[in-house]
């Protein structure tokens, strides 16, 4: 697969891949801003400006209106890292999208009027998903127990309710103009479309946007955790839960795959360790996974389980570290390493046939260096050996190195 690639003037990188079998256009435009770029009396403003991208503008009153009226589709998401817009038309409409993306880059609407609408908004979804929501405060607890000094003790949604409530509109302002700039942007555009024509249209409505004197925020570095954190919670919840948290490596560093074969091994489908062995055979959980936060700084690897009724929490929690110390005394046998290798390609390869998907992967893989590196992940992952898991889990799962909550029901 051919990625070709272009950089205006004022710093936008833009990366295309033709397909002519589609019928539509993916144009993904990634700022390389997430909820790590917050000050800490300020949170949840990323995932605010957001939604605030869709408020319009002055040339585009309504975000969504052309957009469907194009026969199009539209949507984003916010992280710790990054925030990612993406937009679908038919490939005679693609134009679209070029000129709508160029124009709230930098005309998006900042009134008191606006911003009041969206505050109300992501407000009600802080209540409903992470207040109300049986489980939805976990990532609110856990992450501070982990993180000390790094941005990533919060998550997305923020800190406090508050924090969205009374932020200043000049303060989303100084966030706007500091981050949605070209500089600090990468198009990425999939379909039936020629580089040619991406190029063009690119120029047209990007070209003109000021570049920018953005430079990237120095964050701290997390200190090593050498103690192991508790903390024990209670809530209205059918069961109780636990929740165990690793410091690892971040997500451009070679001991990421490693980490990512251990987080298979364990938990992805339902032959996983954890799964066949303390939920279907032991019945000590009704639900367990294992997964890698994938951050770019000095991510998670988490374990999320529900204890079966009758359970001692404390029981299912050795039972959980005696499989993650089996892990570190023998090597995985050879077909156990090879089912993960082949179920990580099967997912790589059927994920990436999707244009919107293959968009937003290219996009976020130039911004962490360059495009082509997608392509390499598969044999990266092959490359894993059972000794490398061995030494990774050994370095992963020290007793110093892990923050445990317990969430139990009142």
């Amino acid at each position: 697969m051919k990625i070709n690639r272009h950089r205006l003037p004022n710093g936008l990188r833009i990366v295309h891949v033709s397909d002519e079998s589609m019928q539509m256009v993916y144009v993904n435009m990634l700022y390389g801003v997430g909820a790590r770029n917050e000050q800490y009396e300020y949170t949840g403003i990323a995932h605010l400006f957001e939604h605030l991208m869709f408020e319009g503008t002055e040339n585009i009153p309504s975000f969504d209106e052309p957009l469907e009226r194009a026969g199009g589709e539209n949507n984003a998401y916010t992280n710790n890292d990054i925030t990612n817009y993406y937009i679908s038309l038919p490939k005679q409409n693609a134009e679209l999208a070029f000129w709508m993306e160029s124009d709230r880059m930098c005309n998006v609407r900042l009134t008191q009027e606006s911003v009041a609408v969206q505050r109300q908004v992501v407000i009600e979804e802080f209540k409903q998903e992470h207040l109300n929501r049986p489980y939805g405060d976990v990532s609110m607890l856990l992450r501070p127990m982990a993180y000390r000094k790094h941005p990533y003790r919060w998550s997305t949604i923020g800190r406090r309710m508050s924090h969205i409530a009374k932020v200043p509109v000049e303060v989303l302002n100084d966030f706007y103009n500091r981050y949605y700039t070209p500089s600090n942007a990468v198009l990425a555009v999939v379909g039936n479309i020629s580089f040619e024509q991406v190029v063009e249209w690119s120029t047209k409505w990007f070209a003109n946007i000021p570049a920018s004197d953005y430079i990237p925020l120095e964050l701290p570095v997390e200190p090593c955790q050498r103690r192991l954190r508790r903390k024990t919670v209670y809530r209205n919840v059918p069961q109780n839960a636990l929740y165990m948290a690793f410091h690892m490596c971040g997500r451009g560093d070679s001991d990421f795959f490693p980490c990512d074969v251990i987080s298979d091994i364990l938990a992805n489908g339902y032959s996983g360790r954890l799964k066949q062995r303390l939920m279907k055979k032991k019945r000590l959980f009704t639900k367990i996974d294992a997964f890698v936060s994938g951050n770019e700084h000095p991510g998670l690897f988490s374990i999320y389980a529900r204890v079966a009724d009758g359970v001692a929490v404390e029981k299912a929690e050795e039972a959980v570290w005696q499989e993650l110390e089996q892990l570190q005394r023998q090597l995985v046998p050879k077909h156990e390493m090879e089912k993960v290798r082949n179920r990580f390609e099967a997912d790589f390869l059927f994920r990436n046939m999707n244009g919107e998907n293959l968009a937003g992967n290219i996009a976020i893989a130039e911004w962490r260096g360059v495009a082509e590196d997608l392509f390499d992940e598969v044999a990266h992952y092959r490359a894993v050996t059972a000794q490398q898991v061995r030494e990774t889990a050994s370095r992963l799962f020290r007793k110093g190195n892990s923050s445990v909550l317990y969430y139990l029901k009142r």
